[in-house]
């Protein structure tokens, strides 16, 4: 394999990134992982084992070894590294912003376990945490892991009804929200939204972190601000030693079906993937200023601006507000203000600066970036092309990542300096992973479905409350060994991985995941509404966006404020980014004799193309009185 990453440029010498034999060294995969394990993490109690498979797909890793992810976040660094910036927080208004180095985000992080701790929140208690992009989210986050109680970030743009599905789920003890945050010079006001919730549900305790400093009601016994819930706290709190399998963290993810599933992931193991692939992934250097865009509200912002960089003692840029306000160079202007090195963003947010032009990004010293990064969806050779060249200024590799929320680390991705790019392509696994793609009857293709072959540590071990659900969405009945990721690919002539979309009922929507069924469950919700069906349509900016094809009730009427309610109902229900940007009032759906809604179809006709066989269809007239309605617009 060449070590270039275009046609005629060299990526510079690593510092910390093994050479290209650590591909062959690692098809004995358990002894690469036991490598990993002993000589990047530190461990209070070592495991005495590798991995249990005796009742897969319920893999558990590093038996008996006792471990804290903040731990090796925080404690470990503290001597060498204790003056280090651990994090630098820029808000959406310029003049604010903070510096926190390692110590002081150790001291924050004690303050506030012990702040949870005075709540009666224990080891295994769930702690909702609700919050906009600012430090305190973090502090929150390695509070909890601090005394072994469980995280559960819900993103910030949720509704309250989504919320309250999550904490009632999860079974949360507390909350910790914020009065509100800004965005595009609004405040959004998250207590609002959190009160709301829990009108559906309840809580032992909320604590509220005052950011902006609007007006907001606190339930008396129930809410507390957090500077006063801290006041005369110490500021050492101890790392309870936890077993490697102890949980870490849930975080929602959309499915198939309308309910989001609680993935769940553990200590030990994910301390281990997200580490290694954050240090090896982006040759992170100790001089690096990290900046992944993604809100922690998603499994990127947990593994690639919390976990893995901390982890590994590098500096971490956070960013409050939107990437385009109040000019659209604001994420240039940053990059150059902070020195930022390495830049890992989505396909998304590449696109819509395309769009914006050059010339906001030649208004800006950019030189400081010797490394970019995509993740969420496919990112297209123009974009891939396009950030290479006018970001990039053709000089800084253009790392693009495949891996999901129950993966918890990246899984395909080349290695900066050893893989050769391909615009479009993820190129090659991991090392320690066995990737393969199979057709419908399960045998090894070139183009089919990516599947997993072998467990990794960063593995999700349960869906919270489900595990009949996590046996039978993700793993084969043959042993129960062989991991179905849900997502379509190809493997070119040079064994590259060029990933396809997803082959379920799931929508990437700005890199969001969405589900079909969830957007269903919103419309069918209304009470105008019999049936819906919802495809994603594909989107230049957002990759795709969720087209929405409706059956009324006999009482209503198509009609263009009908759409617009049943839009902001949606909103209501999920969040903004699940709102279809076009709804079509049909008479009926198509679907098969069973009664099951052919999607594939919709998406055809939306799209304009040939709509392939529909002799399955208990009624095939719908197909053509679809196309007339679609037409009509």
């Amino acid at each position: 394999m060449l070590k270039k990453f275009s046609e005629n440029d060299l990526y510079e010498a690593k510092e910390y990134t093994p050479g290209e034999e650590i591909y062959e060294e690692a098809l004995d995969y358990l002894t690469f992982w036991d490598s990993v394990a002993k000589s990047e993490i530190e461990w209070f109690e070592p495991y005495r084992e590798i991995i249990y498979s005796g009742n897969a797909p319920f893999y558990r890793w590093f038996l008996d070894g006792k471990v804290n992810i903040t731990h090796n976040c925080l404690d470990r660094h503290i001597e060498s590294k204790g003056d280090k910036t651990a994090i630098i927080w820029q808000g959406e208004p310029e003049n604010e912003k903070e510096m926190i180095t390692y110590r002081e985000l150790y001291q924050r992080v004690c303050r506030f376990a012990n702040a949870l701790r005075t709540l009666g929140v224990q080891e295994e208690d769930v702690v909702t945490i609700y919050m906009g992009m600012v430090p305190e989210l973090v502090v929150a986050m390695l509070a909890c892991a601090r005394i072994g109680a469980i995280h559960n970030v819900v993103f910030g743009g949720f509704s309250s009804k989504a919320l309250s599905e999550r904490i009632n789920d999860s079974d949360a003890k507390a909350v910790v929200t914020m009065d509100g945050y800004y965005r595009r010079g609004e405040v959004i006001e998250t207590k609002r939204i959190v009160d709301k919730a829990l009108e559906a549900c309840s809580v032992e305790s909320v604590v509220v972190l005052e950011r902006v400093g609007n007006d907001v009601n606190m339930v008396d016994g129930r809410d507390i601000w957090w500077h006063e819930l801290e006041e005369g706290l110490a500021d050492e709190c101890e790392c309870k030693a936890l077993d490697s399998e102890h949980p870490l963290f849930i975080l929602y993810t959309s499915g198939t079906t309308g309910k989001p599933k609680g993935v769940l992931h553990v200590h030990g193991g994910y301390n281990v993937g997200t580490h290694i692939t954050a240090k090896w992934v982006f040759d992170l250097k100790d001089g690096d200023v990290f900046w992944c865009t993604a809100d922690i509200g998603w499994i990127t912002g947990h593994s690639y601006v919390v976990y893995g960089p901390l982890s590994n003692g590098v500096t971490v840029l956070m960013y409050e507000g939107a990437p385009d306000y109040p000019q659209p160079d604001r994420w240039w202007s940053i990059i150059e203000q902070y020195g930022v090195t390495i830049f890992y963003t989505a396909p998304t947010a590449i696109r819509h600066f395309m769009k914006l032009g050059e010339e906001w990004l030649e208004m800006h010293d950019l030189s400081s970036l010797r490394l970019l990064g995509t993740v969420g969806e496919t990112i297209d050779p123009e974009a891939w092309r396009w950030y290479h060249k006018y970001v990039g200024s053709e000089r800084c590799p253009v790392i693009d990542t495949w891996w999901q929320t129950e993966t918890g680390m990246i899984i395909i991705a080349p290695l900066p300096g050893i893989t050769e790019l391909k615009p479009g392509s993820v190129t090659l696994p991991f090392p320690g992973m066995l990737v393969e793609i199979h057709d419908e009857k399960g045998n090894p293709a070139d183009i089919g479905e990516l599947v997993i072959m072998n467990p990794w540590p960063a593995m999700f071990r349960d869906l919270r409350g489900d595990p009949r659900r996590f046996v039978k969405q993700y793993w084969t009945s043959d042993g129960k060994r062989t991991y179905y990721t849900g997502d379509g690919a190809r493997r070119d002539e040079d064994g590259y991985y060029w990933i396809i979309g997803r082959i379920d009922e799931v929508l990437k929507v700005s890199g969001h995941r969405l589900g079909s069924a969830e957007i269903e469950g919103a419309l069918v919700s209304h009470e105008a509404v019999s049936e819906a069906a919802v495809v994603g349509k594909p989107h230049e900016i957002k990759g795709e966006v969720p087209v929405a094809f409706v059956v009324l009730k006999k009482s209503y009427e198509p009609s263009v404020e009908l759409e617009k309610y049943l839009k902001t109902h949606v909103k209501n229900e999920i969040g903004s980014i699940a709102v279809p940007e076009k709804i079509y009032f049909v008479e009926q759906l198509p679907k098969t004799r069973s009664g099951k809604i052919v999607r594939r179809i919709l998406l055809a006709i939306e799209k304009g193309e040939e709509i392939g066989d529909i002799t399955t269809l208990e009624d095939v007239t719908v197909v053509e009185r679809i196309v007339n309605v679609k037409g009509a617009k």
